[in-house]
């Protein structure tokens, strides 16, 4: 991949929106779970099947809900890409991709060292949390995010190139942009 930056690792990063995705849901899920056993044990281990739905889990983890399920707007969905350009740029991370949907938002990001991946979704959601709600028509949330989201470390340009496409090649997105990806064919800027 070109770039201007130093870079030593490339996440592919997801995080949904707040309530869109809860444990238990019919689409399956990551998280933890008991076993036939009866001990509590994480499922989300790339490349391993997701848990099937479970609608008693679901409807707990409903009633545990602080606010009302976040579904991004168009306009949110400008205020969040400025502020993933702005916290690339300060942090001095290489952002190669943006998708933001009603629901969730796709990352495709180089970072000079070995940072733990869940800081770096920390700081992309902690920051687009402040700029909503400064700028956000609905105004102050309490909770915008789901907690943590999908980190995937990708080696190698060809790796890198799928999650681009990946990122690029989203259904229904409010948002998508790219940098400057001549392997792709791709030139900066809003795609959507």
């Amino acid at each position: 991949m070109s770039q201007t930056t130093s870079v030593d690792r490339y996440w592919l990063l997801t995080s949904h929106a707040y309530g869109t995705w809860l444990p238990g849901d019919k689409r399956g899920f990551v998280g933890w779970v008991e076993d036939p056993g009866n001990k509590l044990v994480k499922r989300n281990r790339p490349k391993t099947a997701t848990e099937p739905g479970n609608a008693p889990l679901r409807q707990f983890a409903q009633s545990q809900m602080k606010s009302d399920a976040i579904w991004f707007t168009s306009r949110e969905a400008e205020l969040l890409w400025e502020q993933f350009l702005e916290t690339a740029a300060y942090r001095q991370w290489q952002l190669l991709a943006v998708a933001v949907l009603a629901t969730h938002v796709h990352w495709v990001l180089g970072v000079p060292g070995d940072p733990d991946p869940e800081d770096l979704l920390r700081d992309l959601k902690a920051y687009g949390s402040r700029k909503l709600n400064q700028h956000s028509p609905r105004g102050h949330q309490t909770k915008w995010w789901c907690e943590s989201g999908s980190k995937r470390k990708l080696s190698g340009d060809g790796s890198v190139l799928a999650a681009i496409r990946y990122v690029l090649g989203q259904e229904h997105p409010l948002l998508i942009w790219t940098a400057d990806i001549p392997e792709l064919g791709l030139k900066q800027g809003r795609l959507v």
